[in-house]
């Protein structure tokens, strides 16, 4: 969002700073003054009318002076040959030069007649010292008169985006946004309001469907159970077996999915707890169950979890490793201000374009596998639902030459 404020900006910007720039440029070469040597050979002619006319009337209405040396000041030798060009082209030459006494004062002809120096002034149309510090001074104040326009312009122009993205940010772990405030201008408003009605069906949707997964999870029980007081009479022992066996299975589905349905209600009972010893307890529990379990040292790190949640996501991440790696290795290190629990295997790990599928429900590598190890497929969603749920991530790589890892990050307490 930021890059697209400030490529609106700066598309604003030199917007306004180019016609303001090109206006100004136009302008000033449609009212500069007449060059220099375009206004001289009226200076001339004058010059000329002056010195005809010497002699003739009193001296005080003349409109130069004679003097026995040229005028002081500084030579200009810009307009001193634009003079004596103009007045070599009205007539004999003649000797001229220009000076000025000062940096904004007048320029003084002085023109050689005879033994003496006729003196007068003359216009000076050249342009105005310092002209391009004003002109810098100028195109700097547009530049930060139309930034600032521009730069607010462009915050409004993407305040619906913002408020978008905001709202994107703030989504909760279970797909629902929060409620946002109906306030600002029109555009932010109608922005506002939609998010509103799109957060209201999408939590509409999520209960929906909680509700539906736990109905049919409960449903599924009663049946379930008479179809299990019908297997026992079956005579067949291997029938009747492998009937148990697909009902212990379908059973299990349902209780995780009840489970799961529960995991994305909310976090219930946060307690400060120590990470370490929830890990060391639930790698002796799974040892005991005939589960290789290692453990390296763990640093004792504290975190805000529920304990039956978390123990319940961690223990299905080293099940996951121990059953289907031939073991799990369990380590414990702090990262900043997270703590950061790895879990090993040596198993065949999964294949790389299927990885990312992996937290999915009732999802399996090998679905030829699937009656060879227990489970309903639900427990690595689970997991990552209550570590999520505990503003933590999961995440799950390959490892070489062979294995997986699986990395939970959760924020110190």
């Amino acid at each position: 969002m930021n890059s697209l404020q400030t490529r609106i900006a700066a598309l604003l910007i030199a917007a306004i700073v180019s016609v303001v720039v090109l206006a100004s440029f136009a302008a000033t070469w449609v009212m500069q003054p007449p060059a220099p040597q375009a206004t001289m050979e009226p200076v001339a002619r004058q010059i000329r009318m002056t010195i005809a006319l010497m002699g003739h009337g009193p001296a005080q209405d003349r409109p130069g002076r004679l003097q026995a040396v040229p005028a002081g000041g500084t030579a200009d030798p810009h307009m001193t040959r634009f003079l004596q060009g103009a007045l070599r082209r009205t007539g004999a030459p003649l000797q001229a030069l220009v000076t000025r006494e000062g940096p904004r004062q007048p320029l003084t002809a002085s023109v050689r007649v005879g033994a003496q120096w006729l003196i007068l002034q003359i216009p000076d149309l050249s342009p105005p010292p310092g002209r391009w510090n004003v002109l810098a001074l100028w195109l700097s104040l547009i530049v930060a008169g139309s930034a600032a326009i521009s730069i607010h312009a462009a915050r409004r122009l993407t305040r619906p985006l913002q408020l978008i993205e905001d709202a994107v940010d703030r989504v909760g772990p279970d797909g629902t946004l929060e409620t946002i405030p109906e306030t600002g201008s029109g555009e932010v408003q109608a922005a506002a309001k939609a998010l509103n009605r799109l957060s209201r069906q999408l939590r509409g949707a999520m209960e929906s469907r909680m509700r539906l997964v736990a109905a049919a999870g409960h449903d599924l029980r009663t049946p379930m159970t008479r179809m299990r007081l019908r297997a026992e009479f079956i005579e067949d022992e291997a029938e009747r077996t492998k009937w148990l066996s697909d009902l212990e299975e379908l059973d299990m589905i349902a209780d995780s999915a009840i489970r799961l349905v529960r995991e994305e209600v909310g976090v219930d009972g946060v307690q400060v707890l120590r990470l370490d010893r929830l890990l060391l307890d639930t790698a002796a529990e799974l040892r005991a169950q005939g589960h290789a379990v290692e453990t390296a040292a763990l640093p004792p790190l504290q975190v805000s979890a529920g304990p039956i949640a978390l123990k319940r996501a961690l223990r299905n991440l080293i099940v996951n490793a121990a059953t289907h790696g031939g073991g799990a290795r369990v380590a414990l290190v702090r990262d900043g201000r997270n703590a950061v629990i790895r879990i090993e295997d040596d198993g065949p790990g999964v294949p790389p374009d299927l990885i990312e599928q992996i937290f999915e429900p009732f999802f399996r590598v090998d679905q030829a596998r699937r009656k060879s190890f227990p489970g309903a497929g639900l427990g690595m969603a689970i997991s990552r639902e209550i570590i999520e749920r505990h503003q933590g991530s999961i995440a799950v790589r390959n490892r070489q030459p062979h294995g997986l890892e699986q990395v939970c990050t959760l924020p110190c307490a």
